[in-house]
């Protein structure tokens, strides 16, 4: 039955409640409203309650922020207490609950994947397989198409004959190259912007494409060439050093980059 009905019709609340399977302070709180609404009174406001972890809060958001969401309430409890916390530590750790599911809401590093376009961008990083030993990997985002080679070292020679060589395969030319921020290829940091070398810049300006560099600290912006890198390594590199190791023989770089 409803309460409103119940109410009216045995005239007390504990009454309505036994009827309806609920409380009396419930029926109270329905029927006041229900009057209010007839009356036309607006709703009463509810009050935010001051909590006593408030002046704190502030410290634990910035505690919070500088840590990156790492902090525990274990470790900021001694420094709110030196601020002037008086409160419980249970209290205080659903303040520090709350500040940092905050900060995950705001700062979401979940995948997002990245939408190429046919064309866009060749991805290029190198791996290492063996003290001496070194994979140059590089992808077409688009169409996944990848290409591996061996080589003996990571100087900017080797560096840009490879990709010269990976675009003569490909028989074309990307618009970009992304390349991670390695050292052979990066002539200086400005603003956290990657300056290419002079050397590379005539390069890629003969070829016709625009250097680009992953930002610092950022793996997902070159998470499609890491995948190559690591099946490289285990699926190619791993078999060559073991056949190599069983005839007690150096690896034969024309060998490996042509089963590559």
């Amino acid at each position: 039955m409803d309460i409103i009905s119940a109410y009216y019709e045995l005239g007390s609340y504990r009454g309505a409640a036994d009827r309806c399977g609920t409380t009396h302070r419930t029926v109270k709180k329905i029927i006041d409203r229900h009057e209010a609404e007839r009356a036309g009174i607006p709703p009463a406001r509810r009050v935010e309650r001051a909590h006593n972890y408030d002046t704190v809060a502030e410290l634990v958001a910035e505690r919070v922020e500088k840590s990156q969401g790492r902090i525990s309430a274990k470790r900021l409890l001694p420094i709110a207490r030196t601020a002037g916390y008086q409160g419980s530590p249970r209290n205080f750790r659903r303040l520090v609950a709350e500040k940092k599911a905050l900060w995950r809401s705001n700062n979401h590093r979940g995948r997002r994947p990245a939408v190429w376009a046919p064309g866009e961008y060749l991805v290029i990083d190198w791996a290492q397989a063996a003290p001496g030993l070194f994979l140059f990997c590089a992808v077409l985002a688009f169409s996944r198409w990848r290409f591996v080679r061996f080589a003996t070292d990571q100087k900017a020679s080797t560096t840009l004959a490879l990709i010269a060589e990976a675009l003569a395969v490909v028989g074309g030319v990307p618009a970009r190259v992304l390349a991670d921020r390695m050292a052979c290829l990066k002539g200086g940091v400005v603003a956290n912007v990657v300056v290419p070398t002079p050397n590379y810049v005539r390069f890629a300006t003969h070829y016709g494409f625009a250097p680009d560099f992953c930002h610092a600290g950022d793996p997902q912006s070159k998470g499609i060439v890491e995948n190559l890198c690591g099946y490289a390594q285990r699926d190619l590199a791993v078999p060559l050093l073991t056949e190599a190791a069983i005839a007690d023989s150096p690896v034969d770089l024309r060998a490996a980059n042509a089963a590559a």
